[in-house]
């Protein structure tokens, strides 16, 4: 196979592998066999992505890899992709709503770790940058994903 069509590959399977991770994290539940699809799918973005992505793709693969992880309650795990994501926010180039999703990303991975001070400030933090976002739907996007995390005042000391 021709380089160029193993790089469209890539691509499309990247594609499609995230478009479902982030179906499934949207479902209000979930079975067993869809959390194990779920985590197989960003874990399959990532990878296809490190194959015909930028650095940009590479980020975004770290959101969902982090968001994934938090939502099975992979606190160190989801803290390491939120971290990744984070970093690379701060030194490349990237949107306004992926500044806003890393911080999501990091509250999201501190609520899985327990750690309710991280939890609070990087919640604070996504809800300033959402203010940031220019793009109408891009805002509506993240607002609704935003939505689906505890804030802070929900916080349960007894987890």
């Amino acid at each position: 196979m021709p380089p160029d069509d193993i790089a469209k590959a890539h691509r499309w399977f990247a594609v499609e592998c995230n478009n479902r991770a982030w179906d499934l994290i949207a479902k209000p539940a979930r079975t067993p066999a869809e959390v194990r699809e779920m985590l197989l799918a960003a874990h399959a973005a990532a990878y296809h992505w490190s194959h015909a992505g930028t650095p940009l793709n590479a980020m975004r693969a770290d959101i969902v890899l982090a968001h994934v992880h938090a939502l099975l309650g992979h606190g160190a795990k989801a803290r390491q992709f939120a971290e990744a994501s984070l970093r690379n926010c701060e030194s490349s180039p990237c949107e306004d709503w992926d500044v806003a999703f890393a911080y999501l990303e990091m509250a999201l991975a501190a609520w899985a770790a327990g750690d309710a001070m991280g939890h609070r400030n990087y919640y604070e933090l996504a809800t300033s940058q959402c203010a940031a976002i220019k793009d109408d739907e891009d805002r509506k996007v993240f607002q609704a994903e935003l939505l689906r995390i505890d804030a802070p005042s929900a916080w349960n000391t007894e987890r």
